[in-house]
């Protein structure tokens, strides 16, 4: 009976030491503090000069002077449609321009001799304008058969081949300048009022761009057009920041982030292991000077990485449960270890609960 009791007393002074070891809970508190948070916006990236290159005139391909993507050189020469008929077009407006040049030379010699009229020789000079004119048109359209760069960019995919028939006005590729870009970024109504009501007329928003592979774009851009109306269906409004590419880098088309730094004062900032998630609510416990725990809905106003910025709910140097929120109900009284919430927050790369 003696050693009965014995492992009864050791048994429960272990299941006590055990119990006493499970409750012994972490609790923090909230701290209020300047810093700032990183928003990220969906972007579209486009070339500054990015233009569709067509046909002026009507005529097989006779020639194609480049390849697909390449860089090309403004005035270089791109593609050229079969001239010959504009080049006869061209040879008989300029014999018709000689031949009314001579007819008027003639007449004006006779008309300053007063063997013509005057008004001979007047209308010997309309027909060489006319002739002059209809040459200078021949020029035109045989110049139209070459279609030059009109600044220095990418040449992109072709959508004639060479030989093929392409009338007047037909797309035969697109050119883009890359050298600087473009980003469109759309922005809610409530973040564009906050951000025209902080900052002033000639201030420029910076930010930056983080491409596909999840790397940052390595030069800054600025925010220096916003447009002029909101979007009635997504109730956003668009946003342009002009990046430099001197590398050559980014193109038009491509799609990223961006990612605008905003400063906030005076933020009550908390761990987000100390949250939980009830009904897409979130609650935190709240505990008092009898060491009791409350639970608390509050709202959060931005979200950093392993912290939240508490928008209400939760005052300054509150004391909140950081670990074991599911193992506790509301009004239980908890033993804990109290740890300083920058403690806390220089070593938050733990598991979340």
């Amino acid at each position: 009976m003696v050693l009965c009791a014995l492992i009864a007393a050791s048994s429960c002074k272990e299941n006590k030491e055990v119990k006493e070891t499970k409750n012994n809970y972490l609790v923090t508190s909230t701290i209020k503090k300047d810093t700032s948070i990183t928003k990220s916006y969906v972007c579209q990236i486009h070339s500054v000069s990015h233009i569709e290159l067509r046909s002026q005139e009507k005529g097989f391909l006779e020639k194609i002077y480049v390849d697909e993507g390449q860089f090309v050189k403004e005035g270089q020469l791109l593609f050229k449609i079969m001239p010959k008929l504009y080049q006869a077009e061209l040879e008989k407006a300029q014999a018709e321009a000689n031949y009314a040049a001579i007819e008027y030379k003639n007449t004006k010699r006779l008309a300053d001799s007063n063997v013509v009229a005057p008004t001979e020789a007047g209308m010997a000079k309309a027909k060489l304008d006319k002739a002059l004119a209809e040459l200078s048109l021949a020029k035109v359209h045989l110049q139209f058969t070459e279609i030059r760069a009109p600044f220095d960019g990418i040449i992109d995919r072709f959508k004639v081949r060479l030989g093929s028939l392409i009338d007047e006005g037909a797309l035969l590729t697109t050119l883009s300048d890359n050298r600087q870009l473009w980003v469109y970024f759309n922005v809610p109504e409530a973040e564009y009022l906050e951000y025209r009501a902080s900052s002033n007329k000639d201030s420029v928003m910076n930010v930056n761009l983080l491409m596909a592979n999840n790397k940052i774009f390595e030069f800054t851009g600025a925010v220096k057009a916003i447009e002029a109306d909101f979007d009635n269906e997504t109730g956003n409004i668009a946003f342009r920041a002009t990046f430099p590419n001197p590398k050559g880098l980014l193109r038009h088309g491509e799609t990223g982030n961006i990612l605008v730094n905003v400063p906030l004062k005076n933020a009550i900032i908390i761990p987000q292991k100390a949250t939980f998630e009830i009904m897409d609510k979130r609650y935190v416990y709240v505990v008092d000077n009898d060491k009791k725990v409350h639970l608390r809905l509050i709202n959060i106003a931005a979200e950093m990485p392993d912290l939240y910025v508490i928008s209400d709910g939760l005052a300054e140097n509150e004391r909140i449960l950081l670990e074991g929120v599911r193992n506790v109900n509301n009004n239980d009284k908890i033993s804990y270890q109290y740890i300083s919430p920058q403690s806390v927050i220089a070593n938050l790369k733990l598991p979340t609960e």
